[in-house]
């Protein structure tokens, strides 16, 4: 089954990923705030996940908040074997839905605990620091707060640590300080500034996982990726999708949906394989993009 889903990156011991996985972000209501409209469903396609083989589900305490976490749990526990959840900590939601960084080390600490009673477990696989905004890092040291989860780290309470929104700066640092086993940084084909980044975390066997693989917020668009496409008898986003498990072999994707049709669709992104000459056409359009 791995291999139907770009297979599986082993970035660190217990810890296999398969490199198609799954983004719960869009099982909250609008926004990212407050209940789905159909919670059922949410939790359906939550159970359609991990019976399709996918072993990684990204996650955070803020989506919602809570709303994500308890739908997870609700799905899946006790978690099968072999399943990952990856959370994120660094921001909350203020009462207007608004997304408010927080990232003192003792409010990390806080979101940690609230990530563990949420999704119901006594360890948490994988915990992310969020850093800087979405489109940017920025370069201030994070020694303070990377270290205040790799306190939880000793005391068993995490597992594996990983970065968000990062520099190469910042993954350096961290890496002082404890083991990364994953970076997740917005990266698709129209935004191609951390491909110095892809190729370093691919030699040191660091997942790389891009938010927004397909646009986010502002949906790639693009007449090239329309065309290839169409030549591919495939759609625009799963030609986007393949195009990322090609680039390296360290690339896993989270895209996400709270649609049983678009997780099938997501999941067959894994399994086209572009021709050379589709490649090629599709570089251009990070090239354009940065031009």
């Amino acid at each position: 089954m791995s291999a139907a889903l770009g297979g599986t990156i082993t970035p660190a011991d217990g810890l296999a990923l398969t490199r198609m996985g799954y983004g719960a972000m869009q099982l909250a209501g609008p926004h990212v705030f407050g209940p789905p409209k159909d919670r059922d469903r949410a939790v359906a396609v939550v159970r359609a996940v991990v019976e399709a083989g996918i072993t990684q589900i990204d996650t955070a305490d803020f989506y919602g908040p809570t709303v994500v976490n308890e739908i997870i749990r609700e799905a899946l526990h006790p978690y099968p074997s072999g399943v990952h959840i990856v959370t994120k900590v660094g921001a909350r939601r203020g009462a207007d839905g608004s997304w408010v960084l927080s990232r003192h080390p003792e409010d990390l600490k806080a979101q940690v605990y609230d990530n563990l009673r949420n999704l119901g477990v006594d360890t948490l696989d994988v915990v992310n620091l969020r850093l800087g905004d979405l489109d940017a890092p920025n370069e201030e040291s994070i020694a303070d707060e990377f270290g205040a989860l790799a306190e939880l780290r000793e005391q068993g309470l995490i597992k594996h640590l990983g970065l968000s929104t990062v520099s190469a700066r910042q993954l350096e640092e961290a890496q002082a300080i404890a083991p990364v086993v994953t970076v997740q940084n917005l990266y698709n084909l129209a935004n191609r500034q951390d491909d110095a980044l892809v190729e370093s975390t691919a030699a040191q066997n660091i997942a790389f996982t891009p938010y927004f693989p397909l646009g986010g917020f502002t949906p790639l668009q693009s007449e090239t990726l329309t065309k290839v496409a169409a030549r591919l008898e495939a759609a625009p986003q799963q030609v986007a999708l393949a195009w990322l498990l090609q680039r390296s072999p360290n690339i896993t994707l989270i895209p996400g949906t709270s649609s049983p049709d678009h997780l099938r669709e997501n999941i067959a992104a894994a399994g086209l394989v572009l021709p050379a000459d589709a490649v090629a056409e599709l570089d251009g359009i990070g090239r354009q993009s940065a031009s």
